[in-house]
């Protein structure tokens, strides 16, 4: 790369422009680059839901979620199969590898669903998996004055909100559904022999519009249409029903019979601290900016001031603000910490001034690549660039300190010739070191999983801004030198600091064995330190937005729901800890898609200041006092919101097997108690429905058939008294309504449903005479694992060490006292974090065998590669420390941090016997000269470029703000391991030097010609 120096120096002008234009490309691609949590992942995994209205669970289990589970668990690579059939709706989750073509999977499935044989009258959608798929934000709106609200959103805020280039979707939550509501008298009604079906089919015969043909004139051909309206309330009234069952019955007025009113029907009710309110949650695309997004979405809102007021629920672009906040503003403190360590060793403000400008360059010429790539800008790429700060100015460092000790060396001052020289003499040096962090990083891309799609964007951050830095060191820095040094003061003598150094590596090559035992009992020592490190996946977060959810036994109305909901909330509006409350009665379960009238859900943002942790046991055991005096069978948790991110592993979950639902119940509920008992367990949630009673009306086929009636006729009799019939939508008096048929008195018990007349060929019969009505407890929902009904109990791990949280667990409920014929699976996070690891871990071998291969190939002798490896040896040493010391656990980001330390220490090893190479090939030197000389002149360099990647790291291992945590830990690591590799580095690489060149040393002692 000497070259480029050479052109830098004769054509330094267009350097110039070409750096400006850089800056310039760096700038515009920084501000053009989306804002986001996390990086774009989706994730391989797919949701099938399939309805089946008015089925029971076991019926849309066996007639839909089981048909389609067995086509679908042949489905290549796919690794597990999840479902579970409710009452109307099935759900299958499907989880593949992260390589897999999830578009050829949806058109597998796709002609899956075609070809199999569902009910007709069954839908299935596939939905995709993603960061993006979480609402962005949750928004309360209230209507100021007289405005109408939900008419403003359908009519203008919705359709300008999908406007917007990012949004997915805009879903309102608690709006009334204004219906036209035809009440029959259902007396009135089985005289006349009417049902609601055949009402519905003459009040639409009556409501046509049908063309017939044409009428060919002269010159026009004149298309002929028939038509028949209903046009007013008035009309309706006036429709004349004739019964098409009983013959004799005389035909009625629709007036004459039935009620027709408009009202207001409401599906689930929605609040804002107490106030009632529409909720409005925000999806966006997956790969829309998400601060882009939420303005945009806010600006909308904000033009409507005079017609609605609004309260954000939740928004987490503010959360990605301040992460990105926290991140620059680490960033920047990095940079400033790093030039003042730069600045103590050279003691020259232009010197110090020239080594920091690769930080900017660097960056802003990584981000021209970022944004190419579509790369957003997220915790891991800005967490990369603050990471990167440090290590961008070593090779900056290395040359300016080279040309500077140069120049106060020569008589003659600076010229091109000496810049260039000085350049090429560490040259080899500073490449070799930037490509080996480089290929540090390649072993990243094959860890899979979710781990290497989520450290990737950090790896090619840091790898853009390494190259840049390379670049930026042997062309720009030489001129900047070239022109900032024209007036330097003559070298000094050496120091205390130099001589010193001199003196312990004359020391340390005498007492070898010393130095070695030291070192390894250091190490060794340091590997005590593990078992109190605990074992984690990414570190636990706090999170200052907690959900809560309660579910009441099954048959719970929608409105029992709602009373008992306004009693927590009561409970809420009195906690001095809790600030906002958004409520959901009856509301889409975001995890499943279910509505339920007996579900209700929260969130609860939280004052500053709050134990989360200790506050959440607290509010918990207040709402189960409400509640439990309420419904006692009712069910309910409290726990840290999850809006999307990367999954912590940190949980135990327990699988238990059976195919006799009612033993499988008794089991879930004995592990569930169990895990209850453990102080270091939280949120144990136990995902086996409840009970609830069921009407089965069991038809004797023989007196069906004495009788002509068949099970279809059967079944529509009963649905006719027991759910309301929509007619669709008629334009009555200029008004576009929803229609709906329905009786006055509702079906209230076993009786009324043995008591309903059927008419027949033979005259009416009561159901009770064709068919056996039994009432039994039946679960809510069946859940399959891989085709096998299951239960599962699980819960997060507050202790850090998850490996033997979990162990402990799955070894205790194992001697449970379970049902015969059930069977358990224990693990969770550990497990796949335990194999995270070992990816990690075959990553870091890796890394080391691509960093031998690299400087194989740079200094072309087997032996020097090992003797700057063993610099690596003793990297756990400070890392270990540092995290015990800062109580860190091990976790991912500690593994990535071990995973840069193999780039950033063998760097200074690489300058150190780059130079001793150069000492005994270009000067003749012994060994033991070359490497006290050698160590001397290397030693600011590599001082320096270590002290300036701490120095750059302080502020993000200090950290205390969330978003930023999956860093502190890489940073403690690095700092630790950098700190004692490098002080070792000093004195283990001449002392290993001299042992892989034992023989040679002999010699030159024999010799007389090396220092003793």
């Amino acid at each position: 790369m000497n070259f480029l120096t050479k052109f830098s120096l004769k054509n330094a002008v267009a350097v110039f422009i070409l750096s400006f234009l850089l800056i310039v490309a760096g700038l515009f691609s920084f501000s053009r680059l989306k804002i986001d949590l996390l990086p774009n992942i989706e994730f391989p995994q797919l949701s099938i839901e399939a309805v089946y209205p008015g089925a029971s669970p076991s019926d849309v289990n066996e007639q839909v979620t089981s048909k389609l589970e067995e086509q679908l668990k042949g489905l290549e690579g796919v690794k597990s199969v999840q479902s579970v059939s409710y009452e109307n709706v099935g759900i299958i989750n499907l989880e593949f590898p992260f390589n897999t073509d999830l578009d050829e999977v949806e058109q597998q499935i796709d002609t899956i669903t075609k070809d199999l044989d569902l009910p007709e009258s069954s839908t299935v959608d596939v939905n995709r998996f993603s960061f993006g798929t979480f609402p962005i934000m949750n928004i309360s709106l209230f209507a100021e004055g007289d405005a109408e609200v939900e008419k403003l959103l359908d009519s203008e805020i919705i359709p300008e909100l999908n406007k917007i280039e990012g949004i997915n979707s805009v879903s309102v939550g608690g709006v009334k559904d204004d219906l036209l509501q035809i009440t029959l008298d259902k007396e009135k009604a089985v005289a006349a022999g009417l049902t609601l079906e055949q009402i519905k089919e003459q009040i639409n015969q009556k409501s046509v519009s049908f063309p017939a043909g044409t009428v060919n004139g002269e010159e026009l051909q004149i298309p002929v249409r028939v038509e028949e309206k209903l046009d007013t309330i008035d009309a309706l009234k006036e429709v004349e029903l004739k019964s098409t069952v009983n013959p004799e019955a005389p035909p009625v007025l629709l007036g004459d019979i039935a009620t027709i009113e408009e009202v207001s029907e409401q599906g689930e009710y929605t609040r804002y601290n107490q106030q009632e309110a529409l909720t409005m949650a925000i999806t966006k695309k997956q790969d829309a900016n998400t601060v882009q997004v939420a303005n945009d979405a806010l600006e909308v809102l904000k033009k409507y001031d005079d017609d609605i007021n609004y309260a954000i629920g939740f928004d987490s672009a503010e959360g990605i603000e301040k992460s990105v906040e926290t991140l620059v503003k680490e960033g920047l403190l990095g940079a400033l910490f790093a030039s003042i360590a730069v600045l103590i060793f050279l003691r020259n403000f232009r010197a110090t001034i020239i080594s920091i400008i690769s930080i900017p360059l660097s960056l802003l010429v990584s981000a021209i690549f970022l944004n190419g790539l579509d790369i957003s800008l997220n915790i891991m790429t800005l967490g990369g660039m603050a990471v990167a700060v440090g290590r961008v100015v070593d090779d900056s460092i290395v040359v300016i300190e080279n040309i500077f000790r140069r120049v106060r060396k020569s008589e003659e001052g600076i010229s091109d010739e000496l810049v260039e020289s000085s350049t090429k003499e560490i040259l080899k040096a500073i490449t070799s070191s930037t490509i080996t962090t480089v290929v540090v990083f390649l072993p990243i891309g094959f860890v899979g999983g979710i781990t290497g799609e989520f450290f990737l964007p950090f790896a090619l951050t840091v790898v853009f801004s390494l190259l840049a830095s390379l670049l930026v060191a042997v062309t720009i820095v030489p001129i900047l030198a070239k022109f900032a040094f024209k007036k330097v003061p003559a070298e000094e003598k050496e120091g205390n600091i130099q001589r010193g150094y001199a003196k312990a590596i004359a020391w340390s090559l005498n007492h070898k064995i010393k130095i070695l035992i030291l070192s390894f009992l250091l190490l060794f020592g340091s590997f005590a330190l593990v078992p109190s490190l605990g074992f984690t996946f990414i570190p636990n977060e706090e999170q200052r937005l907690l959900q809560a959810n309660v579910l009441l036994p099954s048959s719970t109305s929608l409105e029992r729901t709602n009373e008992v909901s306004l009693k927590v909330e009561e409970l809420f509006a009195n906690e001095d800890e809790v600030k906002e409350v958004t409520t959901e009665v009856g509301s889409r379960d975001f995890a499943t898609g279910v509505k339920r009238p007996n579900q209700i859900g929260y969130f609860l943002n939280l004052k500053d200041g709050v134990h989360v942790d200790a506050y959440i046991d607290e509010l918990q055991s207040k709402m189960e006092d409400i509640v439990g005096e309420e419904s006692p069978k009712a069910t309910l948790s409290v726990s840290e919101a999850s809006t999307g991110g990367p999954p912590t592993n940190n949980n135990v979950t327990v699988d238990l097997f059976s195919s006799d639902l009612d033993d499988l119940q008794t089991a879930a509920k004995e592990v569930e108690n169990y895990l209850n008992t453990y102080d270091n367990l939280k949120y144990v949630k136990n995902n086996f429905s409840d009970k609830q009673k069921q009407l089965v009306v069991e038809v004797n086929q023989d007196k069906a058939s004495e009788y002509g009636v068949s099970g279809f006729q059967l079944v529509g009799t009963i649905t006719d008294q027991t759910k309301p019939v929509s007619v669709g939508d008629l334009t009555l008096d200029g008004t576009n309504r929803a229609v709906q048929l329905s009786y006055d008195e509702d079906i209230s018990s076993t009786k009324a449903i043995e008591d309903l007349q059927i008419f027949t060929q033979r005259g009416p019969v009561a159901v009770k005479d064709i068919a056996n009505v039994s009432e039994i407890d039946t679960f809510t929902s069946i859940q399959k694992l891989d085709g096998k009904v299951f239960a599962r109990v699980e819960a997060d791990i507050k202790d850090e060490n998850i490996q033997k949280v979990t162990q402990d667990v799955v070894e205790g409920v194992e001697k449970l006292n379970l049902p015969k014929g059930v069977s358990l699976e224990g693990g969770g996070g550990s497990d796949e974090t335990v194999e995270i690891f070992q990816s990690l871990g075959l990553a870091i071998l890796t890394a080391i065998g691509l960093v031998y291969l690299t400087m194989l190939i740079t200094f072309g002798k087997a032996r020097i590669p090992f003797i700057i490896l063993s610099s690596l040896i003793f990297v756990p040493i400070g890392s270990l420390i540092g995290l015990v010391i800062a109580k860190e656990p091990l976790s991912v980001s500690v593994m990535i941090g071990f995973l840069m330390l193999i780039g950033i220490v063998t760097t200074n090893a690489i300058v150190l016997v780059d130079r001793i190479t150069q000492n005994r090939e270009q000067k003749g030197m012994t060994i033991r000269e070359s490497l006290i000389e050698a160590g001397k002149t290397r030693l600011r360099p590599i001082l320096m470029t270590a002290f300036a990647t701490i120095a750059a790291l302080i502020p993000l291992a200090l950290t205390t703000s969330s978003g930023t945590l999956i860093s502190k830990g890489l940073a403690i690591t690095v700092i630790g391991g950098l700190t004692s590799s490098t002080l070792l580095t000093l004195i283990i690489i001449p002392v290993v030097y001299e042992l892989f060149f034992a023989k040679q040393v002999r010699k030159e002692r024999e010799l007389g010609k090396g220092a003793k």
